[in-house]
């Protein structure tokens, strides 16, 4: 079977220790639940992702060279 989360399309996806979180929440003005949502069943997760975490995404951009977004995890 295929790991998903080793192809080259799919962009790198890490979970963000609680110390950051608090960082990036504050810089955003927002709460964890405004978050936009993934299901812990995507495949692109890391297998320490549980629900509740806030996954970052980091995807190649041609416009800024890397675009960075967040994602709560959800059952």
């Amino acid at each position: 079977m295929v790991d998903v989360s080793q192809h080259d399309l799919v962009p790198e996806h890490t979970v963000v220790p609680d110390e950051e979180l608090d960082d990036v929440l504050e810089e955003y003005d927002i709460d964890r639940t405004d978050l936009p949502k993934i299901k812990r069943t995507d495949p692109a997760l890391p297998d320490d992702a549980e629900m509740g975490d806030v996954v970052e995404i980091v995807r190649d951009s041609r416009t800024t060279d890397r675009a960075v977004v967040y994602r709560l995890v959800i059952e």
